[in-house]
């Protein structure tokens, strides 16, 4: 029988542990806790050849240290450099990284716009912390048909929360296409963090032609602010300026 590989991703060490002795004492599930160090716990089970195929990340994870701790057995090490990632970001990386790893979010509350966002993130299912193992094995396996798990009371609100997102991002995107094809260059300066100075030098233009630009361009997408129009652009699917050469587009991502 080829077992599914689980792996628990929690703050609470003792809970992570436990909820993977639960699901490893199941004759077809091998699982194995973890805390913090679950970026390199799937990256070198990937290297090992005994890759995950499912995750389990808690919605509340405060910050997910990237370590450079090493895996054991059953969990993993703690110590090594932290770089902070939350757990919609965790989830996001992975489905980039490792698409093949299906994601699971446990919740301690039902929350349709976290939901939501888990969702957009790549998460194959929301599911409450307190439910019974047999309905979390029922969820993990669904995952692995492809199937998309959320409970029933949440799912009205969930698809209010993804049309809006939805609507939100066609709005931004109308107001990014009303652009003309400089000021989009300067958007995606100012998307990758370039001041008018840098803007000005790498589009080879003054620094009051780049201010002019910057001001049609908040004046035309409706905005007060640089932020404010970054986080417009990335709605759209504007991705920023590569600082190494060309331009990238972020196409085909939900907001």
């Amino acid at each position: 029988m080829v077992r599914i590989r689980v792996l628990v991703v929690d703050d609470h060490r003792i809970f992570a542990e436990s909820l993977a002795a639960a699901l490893a004492a199941e004759p077809d599930v091998a699982a194995a806790g973890s805390g913090p160090a679950a970026l390199r716990c799937l990256e070198r089970a990937a290297a090992d050849g005994r890759r995950f195929d499912v995750m389990l990340v808690d919605a509340d994870l405060g910050a997910l240290a990237v370590p450079g701790g090493r895996a054991v057995a059953r969990a993993v090490s703690d110590n090594g450099e932290e770089g902070l990632v939350d757990g919609i970001s965790l989830v996001a990386g992975v489905r980039s990284g490792q698409p093949a790893v299906r994601t699971v979010v446990l919740a301690e509350k039902d929350d349709p716009r976290r939901a939501a966002l888990a969702l957009q993130a790549g998460a194959s299912g929301w599911v409450a912390k307190d439910c019974s193992l047999q309905r979390l094995l029922a969820v993990i396996r669904g995952v692995l048909r492809d199937e998309t798990h959320l409970p029933p009371a949440l799912l009205t609100g969930v698809l209010r929360e993804l049309t809006a997102a939805r609507k939100h991002r066609t709005d931004s995107e109308r107001l990014v296409e009303s652009l003309t094809p400089r000021e989009r260059e300067v958007l995606r300066c100012m998307v990758a963090g370039l001041g008018r100075k840098a803007v000005a030098e790498r589009l080879f233009l003054s620094p009051h032609t780049v201010r002019t630009h910057m001001q049609n361009v908040l004046g035309k997408l409706g905005v007060h602010s640089t932020l404010a129009a970054v986080a417009l652009a990335r709605r759209a699917g504007v991705g920023p300026v590569d600082l190494a050469g060309d331009v990238v587009e972020r196409g085909g991502q939900l907001a």
